[in-house]
């Protein structure tokens, strides 16, 4: 059995998702099991389409397709984050998943919608043969500190700056 680490992708730079899938594509194709907790994100994305395509990947979605502001969460934002954390770190123990994905769980942090202390004290309990990745903006310093693996996506250009809108299949 392998040693699975913590991986975290961050920034404010396009791609962390993405990374993660492609992760996600790469141990489906090594026969290894996949679960992909996805927080905040209730909107048609294309993965959600195409993981049902592929055996291995479990992908769950949690939250509202309401946009959540700093400091104005709802009652519903902090249930749906819960849920999903949950979800995932009950994954995580279950010895059914080799990675588990929390997608945009920086982000559920950073609108805390979630306790940093308990969120940092579970992952750092995840079984040896388990590889947790965490994506989102913001990373806190605590997540990074317990992570083995930390890359940043930095925006250097985006066409949103001339304009030009999330394309489907491309953004989402």
């Amino acid at each position: 059995m392998m040693k699975g680490l913590i991986q975290v992708y961050t920034g404010d730079g396009k791609g962390k998702t993405t990374a993660a899938l492609g992760l996600a594509l790469r141990a489906a194709g090594r026969n290894m099991k996949v679960l992909i907790v996805q927080f905040m994100k209730k909107w048609d994305y294309g993965e959600l389409h195409s993981v049902k395509l592929i055996p291995n990947i479990t992908l769950k979605t949690f939250g509202t397709k309401e946009f959540i502001y700093k400091g104005k969460a709802k009652k519903i934002d902090y249930e749906e984050a819960e849920k999903a954390f949950y979800f995932g770190v009950e994954g995580m123990q279950s010895g059914n998943y080799d990675i588990v994905i929390f997608d945009e769980l920086n982000m559920a942090l950073y609108y805390e919608l979630l306790d940093l202390k308990e969120v940092v004290e579970k992952l750092k309990g995840k079984p040896d043969g388990v590889e947790v990745v965490i994506t989102g903006r913001k990373a806190p310093e605590e997540i990074i500190e317990i992570a083995d693996l930390v890359t940043e996506m930095r925006e250097i250009k985006h066409p949103y700056q001339k304009g030009i809108k999330a394309r489907m299949g491309i953004e989402y």
